[in-house]
């Protein structure tokens, strides 16, 4: 039998095709699910200092105010889990998780404006931490100074307080801590001894080695009731030879 060449062709094309194998188009990859961004780093966009934190608590303080405890996470616990050591005169302004970065940003508000006999200063763990961006002990040390001009400028009296020991954190696994903490509180001590301040020691009040002790924390860094108790006669102290000190000459209004 005799084909035609054109149906020849036909043939053979459609033989071509039935060897060989149909080519799937892949599916389109599914767009990465964005996840909604939390309350805390809305802050950082919205609040960086998070001045709104105690905004109207401020505005509620009636009285002299003795002294103001400035600080992180560890100042927030002390007032939560021992509110009994703040008696009336003694305001407590710590915020978890924060840099010495954010708490100059709110000195003025929370410290400042509260018109006390004296401040004490507690930060320097997240800064290691590197809690809003890397930072270097120099940084950390200018924010510390400028917080305590501030305050001397104003009359406040100054209590540098130590960064408690830590041999570890457990946000930022592997992270060389008990060295760092080391350079700066041995730094805040020379510092405080060269402008006339207090170094309040809580670092010997807690350490086994480069560590809290145990029975003192609930976590390796931050203190439990027991780690608070252990500190309150170290802030007595600091308080009543700040108390004994000249006031600093003001100088701003």
């Amino acid at each position: 039998m005799r084909y035609a060449p054109a149906l020849l062709i036909l043939m053979a094309t459609s033989v071509s095709a039935q060897q060989t194998p149909a080519i799937s188009t892949p599916a389109p990859a599914a767009a990465p699910v964005q996840k909604a961004p939390d309350e805390g780093e809305i802050r950082l966009h919205n609040d960086f200092g998070w001045l709104g934190r105690y905004r109207e608590a401020n505005t509620k303080v009636t009285g002299p105010v003795t002294i103001v405890f400035m600080g992180d996470s560890i100042t927030q616990g002390w007032f939560d889990k021992m509110p009994g050591f703040f008696t009336p005169g003694r305001v407590g302004r710590g915020i978890g998780g924060q840099t010495t970065t954010q708490m100059l940003l709110r000195f003025r508000q929370d410290v400042i404006d509260l018109k006390p006999r004296m401040v004490q200063i507690m930060a320097g763990t997240n800064d290691i931490a590197g809690n809003t961006g890397p930072m270097t002990p120099e940084q950390t040390e200018a924010n510390i100074m400028s917080m305590a001009e501030l305050a001397r400028a104003h009359g406040i009296r100054v209590i540098l307080a130590s960064i408690p020991p830590a041999d570890h954190f457990p946000w930022r696994p592997g992270l060389d801590t008990g060295s760092r903490i080391a350079v700066l509180n041995a730094w805040m001590q020379d510092y405080a001894k060269r402008t006339d301040s207090t170094y309040a020691d809580y670092w010997s009040a807690l350490h086994d080695g480069q560590a809290t002790r145990a029975s003192f924390t609930y976590d390796g860094v931050h203190p439990n009731e027991a780690g608070y108790t252990a500190m309150a006669p170290v802030a007595e102290a600091a308080i009543r030879t700040t108390l004994a000190s000249p006031r600093p000459r003001r100088i701003a209004d």
